[in-house]
């Protein structure tokens, strides 16, 4: 039968070669495995080569940055606690809250309305600047927040009554407690 013109041709394997190719593939990977791979991203260098190619110390930020990261990143969790303001006084209630993780949040003084200023500081910021979220007087707050800067975020509390008033603060979110500052 003649060949026609859109008819392609090509060559098919025999068993043995695809096999000796599926074999030097595999040599090949597991040389990189072990002289680049393993050095460079887990520090384990059985052949030494790693060091005199100088992948180890890349193996030392990959774990350091990790680590870094594992450290900087609580689980969510919810909380409650009760706060108490003192009258005439004032004190601040804080979380560690990194960039981009929310908290969700609700607190109550029963019937008594405190002074409040909802705010932010950034983490390592010496200058002493704060933003402010919400600056007002309630005995009830509910809503959530998503941090746009790593740093301490919390409430102030004023109390200008003449007795303590006890705050009930509910939390939900991924962040650390820093507590009464």
């Amino acid at each position: 039968m003649p060949k026609k013109e859109h008819e392609l041709e090509h060559t098919i394997q025999s068993t043995e070669t695809l096999i000796k190719a599926s074999a030097i593939s595999g040599i090949l990977a597991a040389v990189v495995l072990i002289s680049a791979i393993l050095p460079m991203e887990y520090g384990i260098d059985p052949l030494d080569i790693g060091k005199t190619l100088g992948l180890i110390p890349l193996s030392a930020e990959v774990l350091t940055v990790q680590d870094s990261l594992l450290e900087q990143a609580p689980e969510f969790r919810e909380d409650s606690v009760a706060i108490e303001v003192p009258g005439g006084k004032g004190l601040e209630y804080k979380f560690y809250i990194a960039e981009g993780n929310t908290i969700r949040y609700a607190w109550d003084s029963a019937e008594q309305e405190l002074f409040f200023d909802f705010h932010g500081e950034p983490e390592g910021d010496t200058s002493g600047y704060f933003e402010s979220y919400t600056v007002s007087t309630s005995n009830k707050v509910r809503g959530s927040m998503t941090a746009s800067f790593s740093g301490s975020h919390g409430w102030y509390w004023k109390n200008e009554s003449l007795s303590s008033v006890t705050v009930t603060l509910k939390t939900e979110g991924t962040y650390k407690i820093i507590g009464i500052k």
